[in-house]
């Protein structure tokens, strides 16, 4: 990290910014120009600029930012100048950087900027530093495990220092970091806080972003929760929870604030909400004692051009591609419902034979990551060694969050003082406690001595606050979620580091998380396996618009879960092997992982070869059924249904999985969609395999092609050029 004092770039020495040609559509291209920073013409202004984004910074009399502008679609967010970011310490808050006196507030004239002033009681602007983008997570990909991406994102960093002039804030200094990445339109923002002085402070609130955006609509009157917040921008910062495996219910950070300032908004009541704020919602609450060094939350600003629900999902789905490279993750895995030495050798040995990449030891078998007994890393080591010898990886489950430890160690209900009903779960415990923080050690220290590859946490820490005064971990309630957030985070850097996978049910992909759940409801794996199939695919469907296809996993019950019988699972594999079939096809086909709960593969050669057959069928198309998806027809049990995978970058460009849920031959004309396969006139399209036949694209990039899908059953497209 760079020191809040050390030297700096001098703004003779960066370049002056040129406006570049229009951009192409950075989702099928991305463009030559890197990003980079820049001083304006008259040396008044910094400037970051990647091609797609460009955020400007008026540096005196005090830094703000006067711009930031879609370079693809030309939009303007920015409508107001105000305060780059706010702090309250010791119960005071400060504004870092700001310039004021704008004589409206519904738009920003260039000309008004030379005549803006400063606040004397701002934390001030001091000096900059430029540098390339250092890896947030310095993550170890495992060869054996395939992934889209395994290249960390790339860019400039634009450090700003600021510091105050009062005496209780004597050797403070605040640095406001920008990465700018290449080939995407993102910033991301995040503060340090560095203590040089003689007495420790403590950060109440941290605010890493003020913007003062345009608003969303034109409404008299109405309450400010019902309004809707700008389209132009999707944020999304590394401090979410909730178990929703959703980004948007997971999101803590993002606060859309009204402002009455603005007097010539259309509101009456003032009410529209145009000011972006991020922080969390509750604390830091943490000391600053001297020497130490405070980073806030990463908040990611990713800009849009408009309503269309496909193509703002294939912006989110790339920006996670770009900075959470390790979301590209794919291995195959069995999950093994024993912890039988017999039973397990087994298993791993199906899946060297089948093609398979891991085996993950299942909760309620035994299994536990926590016993550090001699006798149990021992036996965890033998069995890691044996799967490692036939190039199998291992993993097991640990569930952390719902579950009671002690009085000592749950965490705290505020209102109570008792260790009673909390935020998500009946009981959970602190992370901070004696238990919690052992927890983690056990942990890794399982992991290291183990040599396991995967990290399996079922109730990831859901956001629960403690009002302890005594656990180790943290100092009361105003610190405890961020101090129990940091342990999370904490443990999942250090399994990305070590080249450990992480499956976890949370929204964790900005710290290393690399799977959580697709979206689905537990009891419906009770139900018939027709019901399951087509229920299924509407979890596939519904669960991709913002998540790429690695990045969340599905369920297949081969024994029974959550009950149902015999009806529910595919035990004995040899007599279902037709739903056996259309399950693994339907996850492969939309390069979505699924939990094979059970203890075999097979049990037949027949069910061996079925396996065999599919696995290969997957392994030879990995890379385009892993890239992203279109949504053509959600699945409703009386017509087709179907996706679309798409990479301009492959040479199958294409492939679209379809299925007939009637009892019936569907013959169906299928529109497909080809714009983002990077296609411009002509697509050779085959079915099955087949030589195919050259299809002219429409002047939309459309092609219609006539396909059969077999009753109950699927087909399948590729698109090349």
């Amino acid at each position: 990290m760079l020191c809040l004092f050390s030297a700096t770039v001098r703004a003779w020495q960066l370049p002056v910014w040129q406006a570049a040609s229009q951009p192409a559509d950075w989702l099928i291209k991305a463009p030559a120009v890197k990003a980079g920073v820049f001083k304006s013409a008259d040396g008044k202004d910094l400037i970051l600029d990647n091609g797609l984004l460009k955020r400007t910074f008026r540096l005196g009399p005090n830094l703000a930012c006067t711009g930031f502008r879609n370079l693809s679609s030309g939009e303007e967010l920015l409508r107001a100048v105000g305060p780059d970011a706010k702090l309250t310490i010791d119960g005071k808050t400060y504004a870092i950087g700001g310039l004021y006196g704008q004589p409206e507030k519904a738009y920003l004239k260039k000309e008004w900027i030379d005549g803006l002033k400063a606040h004397d009681g701002d934390f001030k602007f001091k000096s900059y530093a430029v540098g390339p983008i250092v890896p947030y997570v310095n993550w170890k990909p495992v060869s054996k495990i395939w992934a889209a991406n395994k290249k960390q994102p790339t860019g400039k960093m634009l450090s700003l220092l600021f510091t105050s002039t009062e005496p209780a804030l004597s050797g403070i200094g605040v640095r406001v970091n920008y990465e700018l990445y290449d080939g995407i339109p993102l910033i991301c923002k995040w503060l340090s806080v560095e203590n040089k002085g003689s007495h420790k402070i403590r950060l109440n609130k941290v605010i890493n972003e003020v913007l003062a955006v345009h608003e969303e609509e034109s409404s008299v009157a109405g309450p400010a929760a019902l309004f809707r917040p700008p389209h132009g921008i999707y944020v999304e910062s590394n401090y979410a929870f909730n178990d929703a495996m959703n980004a948007r219910f997971s999101d803590q950070t993002t606060h859309w604030q009204t402002d009455t300032t603005y007097t010539s908004q259309v509101s009456y009541d003032l009410q529209t909400p145009c000011v972006l704020e991020v922080y969390p919602p509750i604390g830091p609450g943490v000391e600053l004692a001297p020497g130490q060094i405070f980073k806030s939350i990463r908040t990611n600003e990713l800009l849009l051009e408009g309503y269309d629900r496909e193509r703002n999902g294939l912006a989110q789905r790339l920006m996670y591609q770009t900075i959470a490279p390790w979301a590209t993750q794919a291995p195959t895995y069995l999950f093994c419902k024993s912890f039988d030495e017999r039973v397990v050798k087994n298993a791993i040995d199906q899946c060297a034979a089948t093609g398979y990449d891991m085996l993950v030891l299942s909760f309620h078998t035994g299994f536990s990551m926590e016993d550090t007994t001699k006798s149990n890393i021992r036996y965890c080591k033998m069995l890691a060694d044996y799967a490692h010898s036939k190039g199998i990886l291992i993993g097991g489950y640990s569930l952390l969050a719902s579950r009671r430890i002690s009085d000592n160690d749950d965490v705290i209900d505020p209102k109570t003082g008792k260790p009673d009903v909390h935020a998500l779960y009946a009981h959970s415990p602190c992370l901070g406690s004696r238990w919690g923080l052992a927890y983690f050690e056990k942990l890794k220290y399982f992991l290291k001595t183990t040599g396991f590859d995967e990290f399996d946490q079922d109730g990831a820490y859901p956001g629960d606050v403690c009002a302890s005064t005594t656990h180790p971990g943290h100092k009361g309630l105003e610190d405890s979620q961020w101090t129990q957030m940091e342990q999370q985070k904490a443990f999942y850097h250090w399994c990305a580091e070590n080249g450990i996978f992480v499956n976890t049910p949370d929204w964790y992909f900005l710290d290393g998380g690399s799977k959580c759940a697709l979206g689905y409801r537990e009891v419906n794996f009770s139900l018939p396996r027709p019901q399951q199939m087509i229920l299924n695919r509407q979890n596939i469907y519904d669960g991709t618009w913002e998540k790429m296809p690695t990045m969340g996993w599905g369920f297949v019950p081969l024994t029974e879960y959550q009950g149902g019988g015999a009806e529910a699972t595919i035990e004995p594999l040899s007599e279902h092997l037709d739903a056996y079939e259309q399950l693994m096809m339907q996850y492969y086909g939309a390069g979505i992982q699924a939990c094979y709960l059970g203890t075999r593969l097979y049990d037949t050669e027949a069910t061996k070869q079925l396996v065999l057959k599919t696995l290969n069928w997957y392994h030879q198309y990995r890379d385009i059924l892993s890239s992203q998806l279109i949504h053509l027809r959600r699945a409703d049990g009386q017509d087709w249904d179907g996706i679309l995978h798409v990479n301009p970058n492959l040479k199958i460009k294409g492939m679209a999985m379809l299925y007939n849920p009637t009892r019936e031959v569907m013959v169906r004309k299928i529109k497909l969609p080809l714009y983002y396969t990077g296609l411009n006139n002509t697509a050779l399209i085959s079915e099955m395999g087949d030589t195919g036949k050259i299809y002219q694209l429409s002047r939309d990039y459309n092609v219609e092609v006539q396909v059969h899908i077999p009753a109950n059953g699927y087909t399948w497209l590729t698109v090349q050029e």
